[in-house]
């Protein structure tokens, strides 16, 4: 009786240890939460990177992704769905541009705001440990009408 006891405590702190893991799995999708009266929408957006850091930086590129090429389908009725970019394969027809824009410390970050954060949601994110990954929710401000702009200067969109 009492190996019989060990062994299912045993075999339940594996299955606790495996839930933990699985945040690194998931597939989260980001919404909309609002809509400013200059055009741009406010979102929440989920990336994953190895440290908080990265994590951010993904999810702004995440949000910033899904309003130029799928569009916002979750969230308020107000938030424009229609992508930016209604273009087919525009991200690979456009491939070079794109990675530029998206690089490190590219020109995505003139795009977003982080003007809806408060201050005690930078030390309270919404985040989800994996084995080795953090993921974390991130609210952005996309500014769709300057990126418009940017992207009929640039001949992406006419």
């Amino acid at each position: 009786m009492r190996h019989s006891l060990t062994l299912f405590l045993l075999l339940s702190a594996g299955v606790t240890f495996a839930q933990e893991r699985a945040a690194g799995h998931y597939t989260y999708k980001c919404r909309c939460i609002g809509v400013e009266l200059d055009g741009s929408q406010t979102i929440l957006a989920w990336g994953q990177g190895r440290n908080r850091f990265d994590a951010v930086a993904q999810a702004q590129k995440n949000a910033l992704n899904e309003v130029l090429f799928t569009g916002i389908l979750e969230g308020q009725p107000g938030c424009e769905k229609r992508p930016l970019v209604p273009e087919v394969n525009a991200r690979q027809k456009h491939e070079d541009y794109f990675n530029k824009f998206f690089a490190d410390g590219g020109e995505y970050k003139n795009f977003i705001s982080l003007a809806d954060e408060r201050i005690g949601q930078k030390y309270h994110r919404n985040k989800k440990k994996a084995e080795e990954t953090k993921t974390v929710e991130q609210a952005v401000r996309v500014l769709r009408a300057e990126l418009k702009q940017k992207l009929i200067a640039d001949g992406i969109l006419k």
